[in-house]
């Protein structure tokens, strides 16, 4: 019998995520703190719209590109919290997920063998989309002491004349590190130079904490050149709805739409009816939420620093990415040491590029009860660890 298996996803290497996920789902009384998903409740508003456009029986497929009304709420709440404006005729598609965004993106752009710049520690995703869509990643290691920001000369290094776009997160997962407006425009600079375009993950826009997200399609000369992915999983606390958007000029969006029609149809129903809701009546939870992360995020770094684990202070999203290369263990071994010791799961950083090896990725999207066992639980492992150390 012929293998039945493409040999390109033969290779591809399963979620570094999922995998500690699905083993702490079966251990009784471990705390997971190693998936990004917020454990608020979707708000009511929100919930009450998805049930009210179920009762009115609109259970029907939408357009393609998604109900008219909510491409016009999106383009209203980008235009008000990030100063960028688009044709929600022509320049928004409603996806499965923002995850879904990125892969049709990069499906509709990529020529075999373009190439595609994607700075790491980033999203599980990145690398094995750009191969499905028949293009070559390009990494480049971000760096622990750039706060694991993007540097003009790291991107300037990359780029060859097979570059087609540059795959960016801010803020990012798994670090939590933001791109501020001076350092996006010195990306923007190189990205006009030579000509390439950009696709810009900005998931986690509405959980920044000391200063405002900047989208870098709001700069001069980039809304033109640039993808924005966005949703609605983390910042309304709608993982399970599954609704994310795409934004970007219309020729691209157009064949995008094309993408999506041929393998999606379009994007659930329900939800996009409450999203609607989420656009326009829920700033305030938004704000409640995006507090209590910034509550836990301080709380962890004042847990990490009195432990003596090296940690960069994240500005955004809600995971941490403390190093833990002093004790002399890969991250995957010392992330399932923690699991079978204390019973508190966590991800290892290399599931994140290669350049995560000696981190580990720590979500605080869990509440500050959870966190105060967990963490406890770390700090007796670390002790453990050190006292058994010969150079302790």
């Amino acid at each position: 019998m012929k293998n039945p298996i493409s040999d390109k996803v033969m290779g591809m290497k399963p979620s570094g995520i999922r995998k500690f996920f699905d083993i702490v789902s079966e251990m009784p009384d471990a705390i997971s703190l190693g998936v990004g998903e917020p454990d608020f409740d979707t708000p009511w508003a929100v919930r009450e719209e998805g049930i009210y456009s179920l009762e009115k029986g609109r259970t029907f497929y939408t357009s393609n590109a998604g109900l008219l009304e909510l491409r016009q709420e999106i383009c209203r709440y980008m235009d008000r919290r990030y100063h960028v404006s688009y044709d929600a005729r022509r320049e928004v598609l409603l996806t499965v997920g923002g995850s879904e965004g990125i892969d049709v993106a990069l499906r509709a752009m990529l020529n075999p063998g373009d190439e595609v710049i994607i700075p790491q520690p980033c999203y599980v995703s990145y690398v094995p989309c750009v191969e499905l869509a028949g293009g070559t990643p390009v990494t480049i290691s971000l760096k622990n002491e750039n706060q694991f920001r993007l540097t003009p000369e790291e991107l300037e290094a990359a780029i060859t004349e097979k570059t087609k776009l540059l795959l960016i997160s801010y803020p990012n997962n798994p670090t939590g590190a933001i791109m501020e407006r001076e350092d996006l425009e010195k990306i923007a600079e190189v990205v006009k130079k030579h000509d390439i375009f950009v696709i810009s993950d900005e998931i986690y826009s509405e959980l920044t904490y000391n200063s405002g997200h900047v989208s870098i399609a709001s700069l001069p000369g980039m809304q033109e050149r640039t993808i924005v992915i966005n949703g609605f999983s983390k910042a309304f606390a709608m993982t399970g709805w599954r609704l994310g958007y795409a934004m970007g000029p219309a020729a691209v969006i157009e064949q995008m739409t094309k993408v999506h029609q041929f393998a999606i149809m379009c994007a659930p129903t329900t939800s996009q009816y409450a999203a609607i809701a989420a656009l326009r009546d829920c700033d305030r939870e938004v704000a409640q939420m995006r507090e209590a992360y910034d509550q836990r995020r301080k709380f962890l770094l004042a847990e990490f620093k009195e432990m003596g684990l090296p940690c960069f202070e994240p500005y955004g999203a809600f995971y941490m990415f403390p190093f833990i290369r002093e004790f002399g263990m890969r991250s995957e071994d010392f992330a399932t040491s923690l699991l079978k010791a204390k019973k508190v799961a966590v991800v290892p950083g290399d599931a994140f590029g290669d350049c995560g090896e000696g981190f580990l990725r720590i979500s605080y999207a869990y509440s500050l009860e959870e966190l105060k066992v967990a963490i406890g639980r770390i700090r007796e492992f670390i002790e453990e660890l050190r006292n058994s150390s010969p150079f302790g």
